[in-house]
């Protein structure tokens, strides 16, 4: 048995052992705005349901260990005092993820991300069109646990309304924990789905993805790509370059644009269809190359 005091432990250290273990934990994905109206979203899992009546849900956007820096999330409640949290299930996690990206203050990341604003009924701030539950709430109370980084800051939020998609509701009338396949984080990159286990996503915090709204928009509107093959692409920084692309349709392509070169259309259907393969097995920038190549 490790027996540890946190005062010994660098910040960081122990922030990883904390949320390694204390874990799975729900993610609050929650839509904030600013005094100019400008809208903010970002996912936090020091999240959690605290009282049923009246309704509470606290959620904290802690201050940055690296720097202790404070999240627009946090500096926007403090000043427009509602937020909607909005649930996250399986889905919309690569989104939700690309999310989470430190983009400059101003930047909307339901545009990065690849989200649908919808109108709150209650609240300024939207809600996500793509979350299966979404809460409008009223900010009660901030808590600041410290100043210094890795220090909680407590967002206690009240429920007014909450949304619920009829597609996740079980014969009984209440919320089916199949239907809505929610996820939960751990430590690392790992996730849990709640249904089927432990998978990994790969944290952007470090770099600055280009976002869905770069993508080219024969890719981003695929009919084949999904929301969350959507976010695996936007999270990279550069896309390929030419050569790279030529060499790889010449390379790992060349059967298929020989197989389909009459038909353009059952070629790009092939292409996304095998880029699918690769985003599913992890493999970004092979899916890139293959979706580039048709332009190419």
């Amino acid at each position: 048995m490790i027996t540890i005091n946190p005062k010994e432990l660098p910040v960081m250290k122990l922030q990883l052992m904390l949320q390694g273990a204390v874990a799975p934990r729900p993610v609050a994905f929650a839509s904030t705005i600013d005094e100019q109206g400008r809208v903010n979203l970002s996912p936090f899992s020091f999240f959690n349901i605290f009282s049923a009546n009246p309704p509470i849900l606290i959620f904290s956007p802690a201050r940055r260990g690296r720097d202790n820096t404070t999240k627009h999330t946090f500096e926007n409640v403090k000043k427009v005092s509602e937020c909607v949290i909005n649930i996250v299930n399986y889905d919309m996690v690569q989104q939700t993820s690309l999310a989470s990206v430190e983009y400059p203050e101003g930047i909307n990341e339901f545009v990065k991300a690849g989200f649908t604003e919808l109108p709150s009924e209650m609240v300024k701030p939207p809600r996500v069109a793509e979350s299966p539950v979404q809460f409008e709430c009223r900010v009660n109370q901030i808590i600041e646990l410290g100043t210094e980084g890795g220090a909680g800051n407590l967002v206690i939020c009240e429920v007014l309304r909450m949304h619920i998609d009829e597609k996740v509701i079980g014969e009984n009338g209440l919320i089916d924990p199949f239907k809505i396949d929610q996820v939960a984080r751990l430590g690392g990159d790992w996730y849990t789905r709640a249904s089927q286990g432990l998978f990994e996503v790969a944290k952007p915090n470090q770099k600055m993805g280009i976002g869905v709204d770069q993508i080219p928009s024969d890719i981003r509107l695929s009919s084949i790509l999904s929301g969350n093959h959507l976010g695996q692409l936007g999270n990279v920084e550069v896309l390929p370059d030419e050569t790279s692309v030529n060499e790889y349709k010449l390379t790992e392509l060349a059967e298929i644009f020989i197989e389909l070169e009459d038909d353009a259309t059952a070629l790009e259907q092939a292409l996304h269809h095998r880029a699918v393969e690769l985003l599913n097995a992890g493999n970004v920038h092979e899916a890139w190359l293959t979706l580039l190549a048709f332009n190419n």
